[in-house]
């Protein structure tokens, strides 16, 4: 049983394919990395994951895609999205809300807690577990505009957290913020991963081999490599992997 297992999955968007007979199985209480060079189809994968890829304008998929046991072509895209979180490249908490109103948005959503203690407590767990509760403890409400870059991606990850997940979707999330909050941000995830799945994208294979269990090399939108991640890391079989590694591409 997988959390995710894509068969076949071809992705057009008009005429321009994206991704290409893609066939991946993801394990439950995982680092899944995907890897790959700009315009790989990284992020598309990701998409097709959480049917976002339903609001890409002229978007097709061809396969099948089962995501937490569901049918995730066939399924209510938002009953399957209560399941997944997600954390995108640009931090993008809720300007108008508090750090506390942006993580307990969440939890309410989801009908995970609704207000008074149990709120609270999981606005705590959540704020913990992204290694954010201690430097905003004393200031839940301020507002985001108050935090580090690397902080506001942080609240990104507690706000995703809250609605208690049991895949969460991460897309490059180190990318804009610095390198502290970057490091602080990959101990969080890989301490997800009892309770959480972990599917990220990443461009930086240092980072891939710091947090992944399995890595998955997507090149011209097929899928050219994959395999532990210990094991790729030493005798990666492709050029494309090879050069990745080498900072080439």
């Amino acid at each position: 049983m997988y959390v995710v297992e894509m068969n076949n999955v071809s992705v057009y968007i008009g005429s321009r394919q994206i991704l290409n007979k893609v066939t991946l199985k993801i394990p439950y209480n995982t680092v899944f990395v995907i890897m790959g060079p700009s315009g790989s189809g990284k992020t598309t994968l990701l998409r097709v994951i959480n049917r976002l890829i339903d609001l890409v304008e002229g978007a097709r998929i061809e396969g099948s895609v089962k995501v937490l046991g569901f049918d995730a072509l066939k399924s209510d895209p938002y009953e399957l999205r209560k399941h997944i979180g997600m954390v995108f490249q640009v931090p993008n908490p809720f300007p108008h809300l508090t750090i506390y109103e942006n993580v307990a948005i969440a939890a309410k959503i989801n009908g995970i807690a609704k207000s008074g203690k149990e709120l609270d407590d999981v606005v705590k767990w959540a704020l913990e577990k992204a290694m954010l509760w201690d430097e905003v403890r004393g200031r839940l409400h301020d507002h985001p505009h108050q935090l580090s870059g690397g902080q506001r991606q942080r609240l990104c990850l507690a706000r995703a957290l809250a609605m208690k997940p049991r895949l969460l979707l991460l897309d490059e999330p180190t990318a804009n913020i610095d390198p502290v909050n970057a490091r602080k941000l990959e101990e969080a995830i890989v301490s997800l991963k009892d309770e959480i799945t972990v599917v990220m994208v990443t461009h930086s294979p240092h980072q891939a081999a710091r947090v992944a269990d399995y890595v998955a090399v997507l090149y011209d939108g097929r899928v050219v490599e994959q395999g532990p991640a210990q094991q790729l890391f030493l005798r990666p079989s492709t050029e494309v992997a090879q050069k990745l590694l080498r900072g080439e591409m």
